[in-house]
């Protein structure tokens, strides 16, 4: 295994494998790159096809993209030893799969071969003519196997670059550019509704190389970067990874002020490892090793899928063989049935990682700009109320205070504080979900056992208190739960309730106490809206999920006339009873925000904010709802 030229430096400490002395490199040369040039053949990726020729689209706007990593396969090609197998079966597996997991890219990690012979490397690009036949987007990078390693990429022509030009992959949709030298590469590539940059540099990138990597960033400036390379991190035994010397020398030269760089992808180095490390701009940079060669049948063409979830702000990485899962399993030798998949916490695992505000130094999310009355009056709009009267977070709501109806139909609050309350009970608040019409919110502080906080009710001559929406219903509003909701008992607290027993309405099934509408929050703090409908003797109840507390969230009780349908943040929720609930029951009396009431009694006050509420006499489209921006 070992390589004379690994040799002509002597080990470092903690070393865990044959390529020692490289920790101690560091940039070798100048460089002959052009400063100012930002590669040739460059194309922009907001032109980028989004399909693989011959196997179905991939879907760019999707939160959910997979990039595929292939790390060193260099005993595959090994002189007159080796097998193309493992690595045919692993690119088969990628353009197979691009469709069904998202695959956007495939990139290569360096020594894709062991002698850097012409005809080694010309078997393994046969191999990648998978990729090319099928238009699949990837690159490939020069390791220190693939070429003479004692040079930075100023080195010239070469039996690599013969097979792996810049030529190749000028025809997928995502190449943007090269170095003038051929040896690096650069990739755009449109995924979660945006665009990422993925460099591919060179085993030793010259000082030239790193001046176009940098004007290429500035170039992209909003564009979140992953650097691809042979060489940036080594790891222990415990898998924590460590910058080698030339990777230390990448970092302070590269990485550290190039805040897009979130995450950097390295071989050579045996074991697997990570890291993370701290940038310049006090932002996390990923750093991870893999490396599998030295793992049965020279690592069995292992890859890895890093599968990015932007919804939950996650990347999980898995590292399996697609020639090992692609036998049949009484077929599978001994050693072949422990290396299927890799399960260790360096071969799977998950990444947290909070996109929009990693990205926010260089490409920030404009905040959604407040939105005018009048675009909040649909046809249809019996009341609409907002809580932004105040800019002094914290003030108290007075006593008494009357929050008009914007919808112009007379359907006005005021403030109603429970014995033993005092103004504090309701407080104005600057707090908002991001996507509500306006900036402000109420703060309730309200409670039970005994009965306390203070809440908004509809006036006496309110059109609403009379109201049966026959023909349907839309009542939405924006809330959030205090961290502390749960150590306290709020349990059946409400957001928005209509005063009145069910008997008030003439209803005698259930338990005639009940309040005749209330939009709760369990004990558990799960959304339930519960109702005595026209048709029904009876509570109708739709169930939500438990929610998370510290979040906005915007929630909606939807009524085509028939059915009542729970949606939270514009998704459909699972309890919708199926039976027909027809309008709402009435007394003729109040809606209540933020009370609970039973039997006539208001037992407790809501507790948490509450944001900007709309009633509608119909049902509307989640496109309709106040969240919806587009």
């Amino acid at each position: 295994m070992q390589q004379p030229v690994d040799n002509t430096l002597p080990p470092v400490a903690g070393a865990a494998n044959r390529r020692t002395f490289l920790r101690g490199a560091g940039l070798v040369g100048a460089g002959a790159a052009a400063a100012g040039v930002l590669g040739t053949g460059a194309q922009s990726a907001s032109a980028a096809e989004a399909t693989g020729a011959g196997n179905g689209k991939i879907d760019p706007e999707s939160p959910r993209f997979t990039i595929a990593v292939i790390p060193d396969t260099q005993y595959l090609f090994d002189g007159d030893r080796g097998d193309p197998a493992p690595l045919t079966a692993s690119l088969r597996y990628i353009v197979d799969h691009r469709e069904e997991q998202n695959i956007v890219f495939a990139a290569h990690l360096g020594d894709v071969v062991e002698n850097a012979a012409a005809a080694e490397l010309d078997a393994a690009g046969k191999v990648f003519e998978v990729f090319d036949k099928r238009k699949m987007p990837y690159s490939v990078l020069a390791g220190n196997h693939d070429i003479d390693s004692r040079t930075d990429d100023q080195r010239g022509p070469s039996a690599y670059l013969d097979v792996f030009p810049p030529s190749r992959f000028a025809p997928l949709s995502t190449f943007g550019g090269s170095t003038p030298d051929g040896y690096n590469t650069y990739h755009l590539v449109r995924a979660a509704g945006r665009e990422w940059l993925i460099f591919a540099l060179d085993w030793r990138a010259s000082a030239g190389t790193i001046a176009w990597a940098k004007q290429v960033l500035a170039a992209h400036p909003r564009t979140p970067a992953i650097l691809t390379t042979h060489e940036v991190a080594f790891a222990d035994a415990a898998g924590k990874a460590t910058l080698s010397g030339y990777g230390q020398s990448l970092w302070d030269n590269l990485i550290s002020d190039s805040d897009q760089i979130f995450l950097t992808l390295n071989g050579h180095y045996w074991p697997p490892g990570r890291t993370v490390l701290t940038n310049a701009a006090e932002h996390d940079v990923h750093v991870h090793v893999t490396d599998y060669q030295d793992r049965y049948y020279g690592g069995s063409a292992m890859i890895r899928l890093y599968h990015f979830d932007l919804a939950r702000n996650t990347v999980d990485v898995e590292t399996f063989s697609p020639w090992i899962i692609g036998k049949q399993a009484d077929r599978r030798n001994p050693l072949e049935q422990g290396e299927i998949e890799l399960t260790s916490a360096v071969d799977r695992f998950s990444l947290e990682i909070d996109f929009p505000a990693r990205f926010a130094g260089f490409a920030p999310v404009p905040p959604i700009a407040p939105r005018p009355v009048k675009e909040m009056l649909v046809k249809g709009t019996v009341g609409y109320w907002r809580f932004d009267q105040s800019s002094t977070d914290g003030a108290a709501v007075p006593e008494g205070y009357r929050v008009e109806d914007l919808s112009g139909k007379g359907n006005h609050l005021t403030r109603v504080t429970l014995a033993g309350s005092d103004s504090t009970a309701l407080r104005w608040s600057t707090e908002h979900h991001p996507a509500q019409p306006t900036r402000g919110s109420m703060r309730f502080n309200g409670g039970k056992k005994p009965a306390r906080g203070a809440y908004l009710r509809t006036v006496d001559t309110a059109p609403i208190n009379d109201l049966t929406f026959a023909g349907g219903y839309t009542i939405e509003a924006f809330v959030k739960l205090p961290e502390d909701v749960r150590a306290a008992n709020h349990a059946w607290m409400s957001v928005v309730s209509r005063f009145g027993a069910g008997r008030d309405g003439g209803k005698t099934g259930g338990d005639p106490s009940e309040p005749l509408a209330t939009l709760s929050l369990s004990d558990g703090m799960a959304l339930q809206w519960a109702v005595f409908p026209t048709n029904q003797n009876d509570i109708s109840s739709n169930w939500g999920h438990e929610m998370r507390a510290g979040e906005w969230f915007h929630v909606a009780v939807v009524n085509d006339g028939q059915h009542t349908t729970l949606y939270v943040d514009g998704a459909p929720l699972l309890r919708n009873p199926s039976t027909p609930a027809v309008g709402l029951a009435t007394s003729g009396e109040s809606w209540l925000f933020g009370a609970y009431h039973y039997d006539r009694v208001v037992e407790q006050g809501f507790y948490g904010w509450i944001g900007d509420v709309r009633i509608v006499d119909h049902a509307l489209p989640v496109a309709r709802f106040m969240n919806a921006t587009a």
